[in-house]
Formats: structure tokens, sequence, C-alpha cells
């Protein structure tokens, strides 16, 4: 009997709440490893990335993930073995889901990252292959993808080591680093501007009729974009910094839009018997530890909202930078350190290449949760299968929220390792590890490979730890052999699990 419309509507709820939980996973994976740099250099908190992540995500999900959308539908498995049976796709993608969101969801509870990509793709391999054997799945597609996971991590460190030796021996050697710096702070702003408009417009929005335009448009489009950003941050950031680093001015964030008709700010001075009387008058000793008596009073005067809130947001108030290990402290002692303050400069460059790399991520594993779940739609809704159908925005919103709570709750387990556990990072370390990150994927994502950002931003990691003076010594090699030994483990362990599940629904007995 064929499929009618609505039909099998229990596995469209299931796919749902296991697309959820994979999107979550990828949140407290992928998203995690995309922000671990960002944190662990201290340029931004688990809370702004969260609040850069709800936009940058989303916008890259809908103006560059259409491709990586389509092949994760059905670039993978012979659609054509389903023709009649559209049913059978939608059981094959729920079991992916099963299999992906359990394998990923696992190895974040460890603090270990991995690729959603593997898992989604393994997931997918598996349920195909229980249900067609080694013909239900397409190779050709499969050894492509294979091979963006060598290339991705090779190309992400090669550019990331270019950037960071390029401001190595530029800028962070010489005496006069910070001047240098607040030289290369608007190069830098416009160089990165430029490459992430150049590439929305080259790979087109969906609804942008630049895509078929020659390529000088978007080359002229860009340039144009990254000269105005240059200007901008030249006249105006740059004093700002300046002022706000150098001089110790009190300027807040909005006076950088009109620093040159602001006077002299001089921060207030604190008077240090003041300040511990304030401490005394709020319980606090003489070394800052509160007075036990009244930690449990207020947590006895906790509301039933406040009490929801301390659970909810848990995942903001861990520290990624404890727990050090000896192999971690011995990592980070050699690494050259620099100069504090030029430093500092950079963190403001680091906060725009985090949404560039953010932006970047919603291009490419986006596509991890929501392409499986757009096809159980579609067959759900249809009766039939279109691989190039468009995906709805309520997906595309429904994997949005899952990911940015993936980060909230539980992305920190993540950061600790890549932000902190491999090697030193400082905001110029993070953001040549970013920048190297987001234009691999981005180009990546281009053509239509739905390559790794963990494989991408662990490849940059290694590399910054490469030239950071102490070379191998560096690095933490135990923590980058565990992070590669989950690299193997997670296209086969998730394809397991997929294929497991499949069997176990499709060959189980059925009543008459």
């Amino acid at each position: 009997m064929a499929m009618a419309v609505h039909d099998f509507t229990f596995l469209f709820a299931i796919g749902l709440c296991f697309a959820f939980l994979d999107a979550y996973g990828i949140g407290a994976n992928d998203v995690a490893n995309s922000f671990a740099t960002s944190v662990g250099s201290g340029s931004i908190t688990l809370a702004q990335a969260l609040i850069i992540a709800c936009f940058c995500e989303f916008g890259g999900a809908f103006l560059l993930g259409a491709n990586t959308t389509e092949t994760i539908k059905g670039g993978i498995v012979q659609t054509s073995k389903y023709t009649g049976q559209p049913e059978i796709l939608m059981l094959t993608m729920v079991c992916a889901l099963m299999g992906s969101s359990t394998w990923v969801l696992f190895a974040s509870s460890k603090g270990l990252p991995v690729s959603t990509t593997h898992a989604i793709v393994g997931a997918i391999c598996g349920a195909g292959i229980a249900a067609f054997g080694a013909d239900g799945v397409q190779w050709d597609g499969i050894r492509n993808i294979v091979l963006s996971w060598v290339v991705s991590p090779v190309a992400a460190g090669v550019v990331c080591a270019i950037f960071f030796m390029f401001t190595r021996y530029v800028v962070l050697q010489h005496d006069n680093s910070f001047e240098r710096g607040l030289i290369a702070i608007p190069a830098y702003f416009g160089v990165a501007l430029t490459i992430q408009v150049f590439y929305i417009i080259f790979k087109g929005a969906p609804s942008s009729s630049l895509k078929s335009a020659s390529i000088g448009i978007p080359v002229g489009i860009a340039l144009g974009v990254g000269a105005l950003v240059y200007l901008w941050c030249f006249f105006f950031l740059r004093p700002f910094l300046r002022r706000r680093i150098q001089d110790d001015e009190d300027l807040k964030w909005f006076h950088v839009f009109y620093v040159p008709f602001v006077g002299r700010r001089e921060r207030a001075a604190v008077d240090e018997a003041e300040s511990q009387k304030e401490k005394g008058e709020a319980g606090v000793d003489g070394e800052g530890h509160a007075d036990p008596s009244l930690v449990q009073l207020e947590q006895g005067e906790l509301s039933f909202f406040q009490k929801f809130k301390k659970v909810a947001f848990a995942g903001l108030t861990h520290d990624i930078h404890a727990n050090k290990g000896k192999n971690t402290d011995h990592a980070h002692e050699n690494a050259i350190k620099y100069d504090p303050q030029t430093e500092r400069l950079f963190a403001s460059v680091q906060v725009v290449s985090a949404c560039f790399t953010s932006f970047a991520h919603g291009s490419n594993d986006v596509a991890n949760a929501i392409g499986p779940l757009a096809t159980i739609f579609y067959i759900w809704d249809n009766a039939s299968f279109n691989s190039k159908a468009p995906v709805p925005v309520w997906i595309l919103v429904f994997g949005g929220v899952a990911i940015d709570l993936g980060l909230l709750t539980y992305g920190y387990q993540v950061m600790r390792t890549l932000g902190n556990e491999i090697t030193y990072m400082s905001p110029t370390r993070g953001f040549s590890a970013e920048m190297a990150t987001s234009i691999t994927i981005l180009t990546c994502s281009k053509l239509a490979l739905p390559v790794s950002s963990t494989h991408c931003i662990t490849g940059a990691t290694a590399a910054i730890g490469l030239c950071s003076g102490g070379g191998f010594r560096s690095l933490n090699w135990k923590a980058l052999l565990v992070v590669f030994g989950g690299w193997i483990i997670t296209l086969p362990a998730a394809g397991v699990v997929s294929g497991l599940m499949f069997a176990f629904v499709a060959r189980s007995p059925m009543l008459a």
C-alpha cells in the first residue's frame, strides 16, 4: 500500500525529538568548539558567545547553508532505492538522527570535541547499509567527504600559521608592538569584512539575484565594504582603543561611534578602605570568602524562578580555565607571551572573527541536524521525496533554538578542551585560529563539501601551538591524541547505533 500524506506521524514526532537532541548536541559540541578560542583567550565571555551565536549561526544557515543541506538530505544515500517507498527513507533519517544525537551527546558529556558532520554522515550510512546493503550508499560522495576531512584541518592549520606568523613578526615581537598593533587593527578588520561579504555574495543567498552575477561584482562590492570598514576603524576604533587601553580612560563601548568628540574621561579612583568596608558590610571576610551563614540564608530565600534560573544558566558560571593538568601547564609554560596591552588590542578583532567563525559554522554544520529533519518533514507532508525542496524557515528556527540551548547549558565542557588544554591561547592566537577556520569552512561550503568545523578549529589550534615559540613542546599531545581518537571513533559509532536501530525496527515481526 502506497504511503498517504501525513502517514507515520509518529515517525515525524520521533524525528522532531531526536533532531532537537542532535541540534542540542551540535550547540554543546560544534558551536562550543567554534567559540573555544575566543572564550579561552578571554576576549569574550560565554554569555557573549551565546548572543553572537543566536544571530550569526542563523544568518550563516539562512544565507549560505543551502548546498550542504542538500548534500546531507540526499547526497549520501542512494535515494533511487527508496522510489515507491518514501516511508523507508523517512525511517532511515529518523534512525540516523538517533545514532548521531546519541554519540554527540555522549562525547559532549566527556568534553570530547567530535565532528557532528562525521556523526550524521556515519549515521545515515549505517541506516542506509542496514536498509539496502552497500548499494544503499553513494560511495563517490562519501569519498569526497572523507577527503575533505583530511584537507580541512591541514588547510586551516596552514592559513592559521600564515595569519599568526605575520602578526608575530610584524607586530608582536617589536618593542613598539602596541603602536604597530594600532596600525594593523584597521587592516585586519577590513580584510575580515571583505572576505565575509565576498562569500555572502559569491555563494549567494537563496533570494539574491547577485549569485548569478559575474565574479567582478562580488569582488568590487566586497572591496568597497572592506575599504569603508578600514576607514571607520582608522578614524574611530583606533583612537578609541588607544585611549581606553593605553591611556586607561573610562570610555564605554558606545563612545567608539563618536570618540573624536568625546573629551578626556578620567577613571574614578577607588578608595581601598571604602572598598574593604563595603566588602565587610556585604558579609565578605578579608580573604574574599562569603559568610557561610549568609550564603545558606540566601539559598534558602531563593524563589522558584530564581532556582530555575540558577539551574538553566549554570553553564555560564563554569570556568573553562580551571582543572589544568601537568601536560597543559607544560604546554602553556613553553609558549611565548607577548605585551598584554597589545593582546588586548586584538581582543576587539577577535570579537569580529568570532562572529565570522559562527557565521561560517552556521553555513555548514546546521545542515547536520536540519537536513534529515527536512527530509522527514517533506516525506510526511507530501508522501514523496525531493532532495531539492527548500528547507522551511520553521525548521531553521527550530534547529537554531536547540543549538543555542546546547551552547548555553553544556558548551563549557568542550570549550575547556579546545580553549585551554591543547595549547596556550591569547587574543592574537585566537583571532588567527578563527580567521583560518572560517575561511576554510566557507570555501568548502561553497564547494558543497560538508567539512567539519571541529577538524578546522583543531587543526588551527594545533598550528597555533607549533608557532607559539616552543615548537612541539607548546602542544599538549595527550589531549590532542584524545581528540584524534574521537575523530576515528565517531563515524563507526554513530553508524552502528543508527544501523542497529533501523534493523531492529524494519526487520522486526509485524502484527497481522
